[in-house]
């Protein structure tokens, strides 16, 4: 098992977070966590998103995790944060999947030797914002995975796989998750991935990073 985890922005601040590791380690019952990201840039208060890292490189320090990053930066807000951070992030969780790629996002995270990671990786946002066509539907992605005799949650999986993302699907299924993990017996061709990155729209699933502030997403996380 590898843990992954996110501080919400409402336990922003260096003594907060360090707080938030404890409600969170408390109630996953660990008393180590292996990925342990920032949810979102706070841009209008960058301020305390700066010392919720100084908080993660603090908890990295002790070895209370094992890796920390972060979630929904956009590359000026990597740089901001590197102005100051000693620890290069070790991932960006960032809204992809074949209808949003994010293409700029990616060449910056790896040019900063940060791994993208992509949240909503199948696009199951794109089924239930109701912004049309889903990918689940997209008859291009089902071609190809009748081509391979593979789901189209499959095909979106391993070309997340071949273009050196980290992905994360939801599910709470087992027979859902056992299909997740069944990606490594076929390959997609240079075709068929150039046919997946056309399907970007450009259009994003999630709130837009700088439209995220306290006032309008903060919440009370509650206690272990």
């Amino acid at each position: 098992m590898f843990i992954e985890t996110k501080v919400w922005i409402s336990d922003y601040g260096y003594d907060a977070t360090l707080h938030a590791f404890d409600k969170s380690s408390g109630k996953l019952g660990v008393d180590h966590i292996d990925l342990l990201i920032l949810h979102q840039a706070l841009p209008a208060r960058f301020d305390l998103t700066q010392q919720a890292y100084r908080a993660l490189e603090a908890l990295l320090a002790d070895g209370r995790v094992r890796a920390i990053g972060v979630s929904n930066f956009m590359p000026g807000h990597l740089d901001n944060l590197l102005k100051e951070a000693t620890v290069v992030p070790a991932v960006n969780q960032v809204e992809v999947h074949p209808y949003f790629t994010q293409p700029a996002v990616q060449a910056a995270d790896a040019a900063r030797g940060v791994i993208t990671q992509a949240w909503s990786p199948i696009g199951g946002i794109t089924s239930y914002r109701g912004s049309g066509t889903s990918t689940f539907d997209d008859p291009a992605i089902a071609a190809i995975g009748a081509a391979h005799g593979k789901t189209p949650a499959q095909v979106m999986i391993r070309w997340h796989l071949q273009e050196g993302r980290s992905a994360i699907p939801k599910s709470v299924r087992p027979a859902r998750i056992a299909e997740n993990f069944d990606v490594f017996d076929f390959e997609l061709t240079t075709g068929e991935v150039k046919a997946l990155d056309a399907l970007d729209t450009g259009v994003r699933g999630g709130p837009q990073p700088e439209a995220v502030t306290l006032e309008a997403f903060g919440r009370d996380i509650p206690e272990a």
